[in-house]
């Protein structure tokens, strides 16, 4: 009889657990979208490898998809023509408040955060034959700021302009920006990404190149013009090119993702991400920032109630003008 009776409660116990799987489970997508950015900077890389990280962990379907950006992307999620998205705050918060350059005038309220990822500095890169060793050298040169939509090429036509610094722009991703520049097309190629930026380590691998970011006086003009960023140093070796460190500003990112996704799911990416970041740093060196205590570098977006849930249970609190 004891037998028995262990046998029916190990089965009961395994039909509980399969419900309360199947249960978890409503509402979940067969696949998966992550909205990335162009080969060759870190948003692919990252994007690419959650994907690959979820699609193991959870079972579903997912796939990165080369995207302009952080711009970009927000509006695919507002649209729910991706289910994840990569972005920086910056632009996060102009399509919050319906300023989006991609869709003005549609405030992107249906956007929720999910989890921090990393810092994203502001950088350049020249041939050193160029003579370029801070921002202001730029002018007069044919200057590469990124794709058309996503951070840097938001940003650095703005940025050259609060610096009075007049120079030839043009838009491309991070791989053809750097064949552009080896190949004598363009002078210097300023980008932001995580780093190592991909783009800029296969520049110094194959170049005679050199690193640039901002002098004193750009820098300080820099924080006071644009109170998104935040004061960051690009530290000596982050390149085998860069001897010393660098005067620079980032903006944080997060992974995003539409309040209809379910709560359950959000839950589980979070968790992953969250509670695994030796997984995250064989993707990228840039999630060694991929923390949950960043949290609070996100000021305005509230954030989905499954990754509140999981915040929360971990003992961050999130206050109540964030909660999704």
């Amino acid at each position: 009889m004891r037998v028995s009776n262990c046998v029916a409660l190990a089965a009961a116990s395994v039909i509980s657990v399969s419900m309360a799987q199947a249960q978890d489970r409503d509402g979940w997508p067969s696949d998966l979208t992550v909205g990335t950015a162009s080969q060759g900077g870190v948003y692919f890389v990252y994007g690419n490898g959650l994907a690959s990280f979820i699609s193991e962990e959870l079972g579903i379907n997912a796939s990165g998809e080369v995207t302009g950006g952080p711009v970009q992307n927000v509006t695919l999620l507002q649209m729910q023509e991706h289910d994840i998205g990569l972005v920086t705050m910056g632009p996060m918060y102009e399509a919050w408040i319906g300023e989006s350059e991609l869709a003005p005038g549609l405030p992107h309220t249906d956007v929720r955060a999910l989890f921090p990822m990393y810092e994203t500095p502001f950088q350049g890169i020249a041939l050193c034959s160029q003579n370029i060793t801070s921002v202001g050298d730029l002018a007069g040169k044919r200057v590469s700021v990124g794709p058309a939509g996503g951070t840097p090429g938001t940003y650095w036509p703005r940025i050259l302009e609060a610096l009075d610094v007049s120079a030839t722009v043009s838009f491309a991703g991070a791989a053809d920006a750097a064949s552009q520049l080896q190949d004598g097309l363009i002078d210097a190629f300023v980008f932001a990404a995580g780093l190592p930026i991909g783009a800029f380590s296969q520049i110094a691998a194959e170049s005679d190149a050199c690193p640039f970011a901002f002098s004193e006086e750009e820098h300080a003009a820099v924080l006071e013009a644009f109170p998104e960023v935040s004061n960051f140093t690009i530290p000596a070796g982050t390149y085998t090119v860069q001897a010393e460190d660098q005067n620079s500003v980032a903006m944080w990112n997060f992974a995003v993702v539409h309040a209809d996704m379910p709560d359950s799911l959000a839950y589980e990416i979070t968790r992953l991400v969250m509670e695994n970041n030796d997984r995250m740093l064989q993707i990228h060196a840039a999630a060694v920032a991929t923390l949950p205590e960043n949290y609070v570098n996100n000021s305005f977006l509230p954030f989905h109630p499954g990754a509140v849930r999981w915040f929360e249970e971990n003992g961050f609190e999130i206050s109540e003008d964030l909660r999704g």
